[in-house]
């Protein structure tokens, strides 16, 4: 059918990507970056030990800052925007759900594989080299934390064909049924703890499937008031719960695992998203805005992966020195965060040279078959073992090393991608075939 769509109409135009979307993305990850240089904040003490505090954390009045800027969420709604129109194309192509796995698998997993490789052959030869191994282990977890954030995506993103599938026979009943299990594992938590994890897989699948509903909504668009009145609504009843005692006000504190609060804010947000968009649709439509959300769009995994490793790699190298180590929170401390923040953003440079071709598709240059549904399945379980494992009990030396292994042999299982399912566009720059259904307004995903 598409070949004769293309014979009788003409080439199609190329799908335009959302400037929107792009732009809600690169603000949160520097939002991101931003929030983890006044985070971390590692002690040396009189004794020799070292700790790490969360400064940023640990101050009350954050509480309620945080709770506005807990963007998390935001996340997810916009990769349920954009996965959604990247699953129609690749089905529109003759792609199935295997295939549509095996290409979010490589292109998340291929940057994180070589962070752990490199983490865990520095911190190994730095404990060779007689570093205190609880300054290894406190490197090891903090560097380490942004890979929660890659499983839990990762599993978003892995549903996301079948989720699809709910969503178009009933958008609404499918988010009420994902809420609804968010809710009871809430609710069975105090007495096993560990089924709260179950959120981990409950909670951002919700918040995706919002994305969705987002794209998709066919008919009349929601007005400002009535968006704004959703936004109220979401964060009053978040107030209501957190007065009663039942979900901390820390929006820090409920995010891991995650908890029904987060899917209130994801709903708050993605309703924010919508009303300010005509603002956000002018900002990104300047040329500067558009050249420099381009460019860190396209290896945004990379400086997300990078830039904590980096943080504490430096801190770490500083409690070595003489350099002036204020007390957190203080006042010399504060000053002293935007220096720390460029000198992140300059090690993050050459890091992103070297490695953000990683976020490429490695693709079969000639024809080739798509990959077994038995090899995807074991690379994804080969990726989610180590990050479960860290999820439960912390990330350690070993483990790094393990998480390591095992997700170069997800990338070698993998393999590469079939040409037959790159679009026109991808493989030599022409235009691409229409979706058979209304087209979305958002990017698609690399």
């Amino acid at each position: 059918m598409v070949p004769q769509q293309r014979a009788t109409r003409g080439p199609a135009p190329m799908p335009v990507r959302d400037p929107v979307i792009d732009l809600a993305r690169f603000f949160c990850l520097t939002l991101v970056v931003v929030g983890h240089t006044m985070m971390v904040s590692p002690v040396l003490h009189a004794d020799g030990t070292v700790t790490s505090e969360n400064t940023l954390g640990n101050e009350h009045w954050f509480e309620p800052v945080v709770w506005v800027l807990q963007i998390m969420p935001l996340f997810f709604v916009a990769g349920g925007i954009t996965g959604l129109q990247s699953w129609r194309r690749l089905r529109a192509r003759g792609g199935s759900a295997f295939d549509f796995m095996q290409m979010r698998l490589l292109r998340l997993i291929r940057p994180a594989a070589v962070l752990l490789a490199v983490m865990f052959t520095g911190l190994s030869l730095a404990l060779l080299s007689g570093v205190d191994p609880q300054v290894i282990q406190l490197l090891t977890s903090g560097a380490g934390m942004p890979l929660w954030f890659l499983a839990a995506y990762l599993a978003a993103q892995l549903n996301l064909p079948w989720l699809a599938g709910l969503h178009a026979r009933a958008p609404w009943l499918t988010l009420a049924g994902l809420i609804s299990l968010v809710v009871t594992v809430d609710c069975l938590r105090g007495v096993l703890p560990q089924l709260a994890y179950l959120n981990m897989v409950f909670v951002w699948c919700a918040v995706q499937q919002l994305g969705f509903i987002v794209a998709d909504t066919r008919g009349p668009k929601p007005g400002g008031l009535a968006l704004f009145g959703l936004m109220v609504a979401c964060n009053l009843l978040l107030g209501l719960l957190v007065l009663l005692g039942l979900y901390s006000g820390n929006m820090l504190v409920n995010l891991n695992p995650p908890n029904l609060t987060l899917v209130l804010l994801g709903i708050s947000q993605a309703a924010a998203l919508q009303l300010f968009r005509p603002v956000l649709s002018r900002i990104a439509s300047l040329a500067w805005v558009g050249r420099l959300v381009g460019v860190a769009g396209s290896r945004s995994m990379t400086v997300y992966l990078w830039h904590l490793p980096l943080l504490g790699a430096m801190s770490g190298v500083l409690l070595l020195t003489d350099f002036p180590q204020p007390a957190g929170g203080s006042a010399a401390w504060w000053w002293g965060r935007p220096l720390v923040l460029m000198t992140v953003i300059a090690l993050l440079l050459p890091v992103v040279a070297l490695f953000g071709r990683l976020e490429n598709r490695p693709t079969s240059s000639g024809p080739s078959p798509s990959r077994p549904a038995a090899a995807v399945l074991l690379a994804a379980v080969a990726v989610f073992v180590p990050a479960v494992q860290a999820a439960l009990n912390g990330l350690t030396l070993g483990l790094l090393g393990g998480g390591a292994g095992c997700f170069a042999l997800a990338v070698v299982l993998l393999g590469r991608i079939p040409a037959r399912l790159m679009s026109p566009a991808e493989r030599s720059g022409g235009p691409e075939p229409p979706l058979p259904h209304p087209p979305l307004s958002a990017n698609v995903e690399p």
